[in-house]
């Protein structure tokens, strides 16, 4: 006990928590250099080095998890990703595409400047969440390496967000603590001529940076994907060429109040029922689709969705009072769609009790709520009477109907053996029908971000709120696809390293680095002290969040201004200008900033890489803001 005692009350000695900040600061940056272990790991071991020796309490341990900008980025990844299900996305990406083509070089300036814009007047946490998934339909549909320009959007992030007063935190942080010492604050544009040329300069030294370091990273955008589509199938079975939409007359037909067993459509007409869809009951849905069962009873306003030829569709929509929509663009023909209802082919294996036996034996629709619409045999598609069809060893079944009874019918692997991930091809069909809701609940959340002062609504409301209603509208496809849709490795990176800067903050390391450089430039002028205060401020950054250290690099930026001239001081808005842009310009690390770790997997990046492109980059800038921001604010 008493050696228990006695190692605690060294622990907590001043020289030995700086000395153990130091080297598990030391170590972090090595294994994140290294790339051995995953970032996230990393993380939370510094985290829990830090804590168990004493340098922190649990309640600085577990902070980064309740911080605003860590739970801000879990809803802007719910937000981003239903974004991307609902094809909003892809819509969006395409006029881009339009103004850009599939020329790289005209993609990468157009990302970059379209992120920078929308990052003046958004958060750059909230901005990358929104546009990741746009960018990366973007690389979809162009055939480009993601890795190409998941960087550059981040980079732009960060450099937009220097552009006005509200672009980032730091900018706010520095323009209050001038009004705090008696002093004008910055006005909302007065950023914006440095933001103006660092972004310039950023994409000028960027592009050739990115085509040195990251020409062959990641995958092409255009890769193949080995399963079959869902329209491949289609086109495969000649489903697509069979599909005709129904309705009843005036909205009401003999088909109201009666069920698909009295009726017995299939025997009547040879015509198949694939689906219904109903209004949505539901105050956010517009529609609903359902598959029919035998017990499927249709009412008024139903819409139906019929499988076979034209001349029988027509004689039992002549018989059921029912009218036969004419798409011009199809031919008269329906397309089919994949929200709710899915189509998947399934393998009969030897040893299932099916072969041999009617297809009908197989209870598929009581089962599982799925329907085959053929068989595939030998090279041969069987259409007519499949239900009394025998099976045979190696059919191939196409079947129609919920995406949950496609699922289900892949467990069981025993007796047939669905091909591909019905449960991915599912995350994969895009809601388009719900990107107008997406687009309005999207724009709403911007608006409240921009004009979070004058509505009083916090920004982090604003994106759990977004987040929310993107779940109870439909714009993903499940609570549980929401969850997946989180990046959960980039949140915990940056929530387990936010300790670290508690860790370097309260041992008194931060303000003992800046105040040390800052005083050896004391003697060289007001410009070589300016840039002292970049370097300081830019080294912290890079390895604790920008606005943690624009706290910490103000009343140092104002000190040294105050004590040049031999006490005399000189004008400080060009040092609290030099401290915001230091803070938000951070490109070496990929923990250095949250859009730096949200593209780390999508852009398939390592520590090296950030170094390798982001470092030259950061020197660059911070040489061209020394000299710029006295042009506009003098000594």
């Amino acid at each position: 006990m008493a050696l228990l005692f006695s190692l605690s009350q060294w622990l907590g000695t001043q020289d030995v928590q700086i000395g153990i900040t130091i080297v598990t600061f030391a170590a972090t940056i090595v294994a994140f250099m290294i790339g051995k272990i995953r970032s996230d790991i990393i993380a939370l071991c510094s985290t829990a080095v830090l804590l168990t020796t004493g340098v922190i309490d649990s309640k600085a341990a577990l902070s980064g998890f309740s911080n605003s900008a860590v739970v801000m980025m879990v809803g802007l990844f719910v937000v981003g990703g239903a974004v991307f299900q609902t094809g909003l996305a892809r819509i969006i990406s395409g006029r881009l595409l339009h103004l850009a083509g599939t020329d790289e070089k005209r993609l990468f300036f157009l990302v970059m400047l379209v992120t920078a814009v929308v990052a003046a007047f958004v958060s750059n946490t909230g901005t990358v969440a929104l546009l990741l998934p746009i960018i990366l339909a973007m690389c979809k549909t162009g055939g480009v390496s993601p890795s190409k320009l998941m960087m550059p959007l981040a980079f732009a992030s960060s450099m937009g967000g220097v552009l006005t007063l509200i672009g980032t935190p730091p900018n706010l942080i520095v323009s209050n603590y001038l009004t705090e010492n008696k002093m004008p604050e910055f006005s909302f544009f007065d950023f914006t001529p440095i933001g103006l040329i660092c972004l310039a300069v950023g994409m000028i030294f960027m592009w050739p940076l990115c085509r040195l370091f990251l020409n062959k990273k990641g995958k092409d955008g255009a890769e193949a994907d080995d399963t079959k589509s869902l329209a491949g199938l289609l086109h495969e079975y000649h489903i697509s060429d069979c599909v005709f939409r129904l309705k009843g007359i005036d909205g009401h037909s003999l088909l109201d109040g009666r069920t698909i067993q009295e009726l017995d459509i299939r025997k009547n007409y040879g015509v198949t029922v694939l689906e219904v869809r109903r209004e949505s009951r539901s105050i956010f849905g517009s529609f609903t689709q359902e598959t029919v069962r035998p017990d499927t009873m249709f009412a008024g306003g139903d819409t139906l969705y019929v499988l076979g030829q034209r001349e029988k569709v027509d004689r039992m929509a002549a018989d059921l009072h029912l009218n036969v929509f004419e798409d011009e663009e199809r031919d008269g023909k329906a397309k089919l769609d994949f929200y709710e209802i899915g189509l998947a082919e399934v393998l009969i294996t030897p040893e299932s009790a099916l072969i041999n036996r009617p297809l009908r034996k197989a209870n598929f629709s009581e089962r599982f709520g799925v329907n085959v619409l053929a068989i595939k045999r030998k090279g041969h598609y069987i259409f007519d009477n499949i239900r009394d069809e025998k099976v045979g060893n190696g059919d191939m079944l196409l079947v129609h109907g919920k995406w949950q009874g496609i699922e289900s019918l892949a467990k069981k692997t025993r007796e047939w053996l669905v091909i591909g991930r019905p449960d991915e091809t599912a995350e994969n069909v895009a809601l388009d029908h719900k990107a107008p809701i997406a687009a309005t609940i999207m724009v709403l959340m911007v608006l409240a971000m921009v004009f979070e002062e004058q509505i009083g609504v916090p920004s982090v409301a604003s994106v759990i709120v977004a987040g929310l209603l993107m779940v109870l509208t439909g714009c993903t496809r499940s609570v549980d696809g929401a969850y997946k849709m989180i990046g959960w490795e980039s949140i915990v990176l940056i929530a387990g390293m936010m300790p670290m800067s508690a860790a370097l903050s309260n041992t008194g390391i931060s303000k003992m680095l800046a105040e040390g450089l800052v005083s050896s430039l004391d003697s060289m002028g007001p410009l070589a002290v300016m840039a002292g205060v970049y370097i300081v401020t830019s080294l912290l950054s890079t390895f604790i969040s920008n606005s943690a250290t624009s706290i910490l690099v103000a009343p140092i930026a104002w000190a040294a201004a105050q004590g040049l001239n031999g006490g005399a001081g000189v004008n400080p808005e060009p040092f609290m200008m030099t401290a915001a842009v230091a803070a938000s310009a951070c490109f070496a690390t990929p923990i250095c900033t949250p859009p730096n770790a949200m593209v780390m997997n999508a852009g398939h990046y390592t520590f090296m890489d950030y170094v390798k492109v982001g470092l030259p980059l950061q020197i660059i800038m911070g040489i061209v803001a020394v000299l710029c921001i006295p042009l506009f604010f003098p000594f």
